[in-house]
């Protein structure tokens, strides 16, 4: 037992350093998403509406307490069920909900509509068609009911703009929120890591965000 931990740890330094799509270069024109880092959590910073694709009728304002009108941005992350409903700061962070954590739970999509991208730590500029397919990959994510739609779970959020809705499949210790990103980015086409359940092990493959927004 004593180690797991060590055998966790060791696997998860070679998940981070191994790359997956090792041959991509990022553009030097295309649409610019964003990283954004806690320093424990990754979310995806994209815009709310670019190459054709537009967000707002699959997560519509409605959904949320009171989302930007104006907000040219949104934020998706994806987590375990207990942990992001139940523990809006680390404070609250109990026994069961660690142990869900670890073992697996439902997962479930955070989603903000933000004004800016400015406090997201690390740019990523993407093809058109990896652009779409990011797009394709996240929203494939989605549990969605009988009339096609995202599940939204009613819950009042960590703030005025955010909301959560039911994803597919687990999450778990192997299966992070970090892992979860690159993921979705491996999906995409670009080259990330090949399984970083640590923050650290996702971003420091990318540019230093520069909040150009463009």
């Amino acid at each position: 037992m004593l180690a797991l931990p060590a055998l966790y740890l060791a696997a998860a330094l070679f998940g981070s350093l191994l790359p997956v799509n090792g041959g991509w270069q990022e553009p030097a024109q295309g649409t610019t998403i964003y990283i954004a880092d806690n320093g424990i959590h990754a979310d995806i910073v994209m815009p709310v509406s670019a190459q054709g694709l537009d967000w707002a009728p699959l997560v519509p304002r409605s959904d949320f307490a009171a989302a930007d009108p104006n907000a040219r941005w949104i934020a998706f992350g994806s987590g375990e069920e207990r942990v992001y409903l139940n523990t809006p700061t680390w404070w609250d962070i109990t026994p069961r909900t660690f142990w869900s954590a670890l073992t697996g739970g439902r997962r479930v999509m955070h989603v903000e509509y933000v004004p800016s991208p400015a406090y997201a730590v690390r740019q990523i500029r993407l093809r058109p068609e990896e652009y779409r397919r990011l797009w394709a990959a996240i929203r494939a994510d989605f549990a969605l009911d009988a009339r096609g739609r995202p599940q939204h779970i009613q819950h009042p959020g960590y703030g005025c703009c955010d909301t959560f809705y039911q994803a597919t499949g687990k999450a778990s210790a192997i299966r992070t929120c970090n892992s979860w990103v690159a993921d979705r980015l491996r999906l995409a086409g670009v080259r990330t890591s090949v399984w970083p359940p640590f923050v650290q092990g996702l971003v420091w493959r990318y540019r230093k965000a520069g909040f150009s927004e463009g």
